[in-house]
């Protein structure tokens, strides 16, 4: 899993609430489980007015030059801005993956749904959140100032702004640590690897039955 130090970079601002993984990366295209081949897809039912279908060539269909992660100033926006309940309905991983193959490092809201939320941890990408009227202001600025660039500090905890001034968040030790080293689940699991042989090469020895009847 890609570590996340700082990150700078172009904010584009979707000025949605509620919502749902069924709109952050459809039903049809869940099918894979290789975590890659989804960014093109993200969001879209709203970036595109055809319907999509897997294995599409998306560079040949009617794009919604309305939609904001359509319009050129946000183009290689690295951090999303959201509205409260961002992530809600399903519980599929898709959705974090889409967002981070299409760019994103950071998604900013005032609240997200459980499972989402955890699922980003897991995935690399990080789950920001600020009081309200501190995305209000994000959002302001985001839509009055072209190439409006934030930066994304999770060893400092904060979001810098770019006057400089910053907005603290918090996020608990354990998933700090696990982003900030890159470890998703099978990482942390390899930082044992040799305990974990150690363990397996004495229960060899004392209970081998055990692990005759695996064989």
């Amino acid at each position: 899993m890609q570590a996340f130090t700082v990150v700078t970079g172009l904010a584009a601002p979707l000025d949605r609430a509620n919502v749902d993984t069924d709109q952050i990366i459809p039903k049809q295209f869940l099918k894979s489980i290789k975590r890659t081949g989804f960014g093109v897809n993200l969001f879209d039912e709203w970036r595109y007015h055809d319907e999509g279908y897997p294995g599409q060539d998306c560079s040949k269909r009617p794009v919604n030059q309305d939609f904001v992660l359509n319009q050129p100033r946000y183009q290689g926006a690295k951090v999303l801005l959201a509205r409260q309940n961002f992530g809600c309905g399903s519980s599929r991983e898709h959705a974090p993956w889409a967002l981070d193959e299409y760019g994103f490092r950071a998604v900013i809201a005032s609240s997200f749904a459980d499972i989402f939320f955890n699922n980003c941890f897991k995935n690399g990408l990080l789950p920001v959140i600020l009081p309200e009227e501190q995305v209000d202001i994000l959002f302001q600025e985001c839509v009055a100032t072209e190439g409006y660039q934030l930066t994304v500090d999770l060893e400092k905890l904060q979001v810098i702004r770019p006057n400089g001034e910053a907005f603290g968040f918090s996020v608990d030790n354990f998933r700090r640590h696990c982003l900030l080293n890159g470890l998703d689940d099978i990482g942390l699991t390899l930082q044992v690897a040799e305990d974990i042989r150690a363990f397996e090469a004495k229960a060899l020895q004392s209970r081998p039955w055990v692990f005759n009847s695996l064989r």
